[in-house]
């Protein structure tokens, strides 16, 4: 007796929206997809790239001169001074890495469908973006604590390599405390120091013009100045020249009604470079490179992306030791970490 079959086919029922006399209406979507995630930080952007050394990446920094005395003009006597003190500095450069890999089924489906074709492409360059997202944040917040003796995979951030450190209470204007600050740094007596920039969350950074609005001075505090990417920002006007307030989204505040040392209150920071100084080493280039994997079994199409590198904020010492004696607590001279509690 023969088996009568019968071939099965699915509805579109379930796939259109609607459907009637002489209208079949299928969902279609718009060819652009949102995207606003964050790719990069202010700080990323401009950073000073510079090629490694090695691993360490080494440099030296001058901390001391040999400084002249005064003597009687007929009487010149041969003393010896202080000699000149240069010290050997490190840097470990770290590796960041990221990886994406593509189903064959599914790119060859979507490209055949015509209308996402060129989502291969920018899922590549968003894997590349986001190695750079995460060298971003890790600039300001990396939580190594050694540069010589690595105690992480990750960078040492900004924050904790900077250990010069100032305040501006709650009850004190925060362009007055930021531009006593860089006048501070410029009065040192030891070194050259000349900030260029001064890094703030933007929440600060709107925190600054409503205390700003609010005074209504008559002279005014800030100016506008062009930065990355003809960003126009305010600058304050200073004893080193008119500096640049950035915001940088990457620079995190501190736990909201957690002050260190006003309770019920916020720890916000703002971080004062001298950008010169401040280097990223890196190993063959300072961008990510993308390497194609070798297929596999499923024949899926592999990336990986990789990037070598470590910053550093250059211009920390002990001026009061000589070369021959080993340095006491560093300290930094050429950048500021400043908590502005509000």
């Amino acid at each position: 007796m023969g088996v009568t079959r019968e071939a099965a086919f699915g509805s579109m029922d379930a796939a259109a929206d609607f459907m009637g006399p002489g209208a079949i209406l299928t969902p279609v979507f718009q060819p652009e997809i949102l995207d606003m995630v964050r790719r990069r930080g202010m700080l990323g952007q401009r950073i000073k790239n510079q090629l490694a050394t090695g691993q360490p990446s080494r440099y030296f920094e001058q901390t001391r001169i040999n400084l002249g005395i005064f003597q009687d003009a007929r009487s010149l006597a041969f003393t010896p001074t202080a000699d000149p003190t240069r010290r050997e500095r490190y840097v470990t450069v770290k590796a960041i890495y990221g990886s994406i890999s593509f189903n064959l089924f599914d790119v060859e489906t979507t490209r055949q469908q015509g209308q996402f074709a060129m989502l291969v492409a920018k899922d590549l360059e968003d894997t590349v973006q986001g190695c750079l997202r995460t060298s971003d944040l890790a600039l300001w917040n990396g939580i190594d604590t050694s540069l010589i003796v690595p105690t992480s995979i990750e960078y040492v951030g900004g924050l904790t390599q900077i250990n010069r450190t100032a305040t501006i209470a709650s009850s004190a204007r925060i362009i007055d405390g930021l531009k006593a600050e860089i006048a501070a740094m410029v009065a040192n007596l030891q070194f050259t120091v000349r900030p260029t920039a001064v890094y703030v969350n933007p929440i600060l950074g709107d925190l600054i013009d409503q205390e700003e609005r609010l005074n209504q001075r008559q002279i005014p505090q800030t100016v506008l100045n062009t930065v990355t990417g003809g960003l126009l920002v305010n600058a304050l006007a200073t004893q080193a020249g008119h500096i640049p307030l950035i915001p940088d989204p990457y620079l995190q505040n501190g736990v909201t009604g957690a002050s260190a040392t006003e309770s019920g209150k916020t720890d916000y920071r703002a971080v004062i470079l001298s950008e010169p100084l401040v280097e990223y080493h890196y190993i063959t280039t300072a961008d990510p490179r993308v390497f194609q994997l070798g297929l596999e079994g499923g024949l899926a199409t592999r990336y990986a992306t990789v990037m070598f590198g470590a910053p550093v904020f250059r211009g920390k010492a002990d001026a009061n030791t000589n070369q021959g004696v080993v340095e006491g607590s560093q300290v930094s001279y050429a950048h500021s970490v400043v908590t502005v509690v509000r």
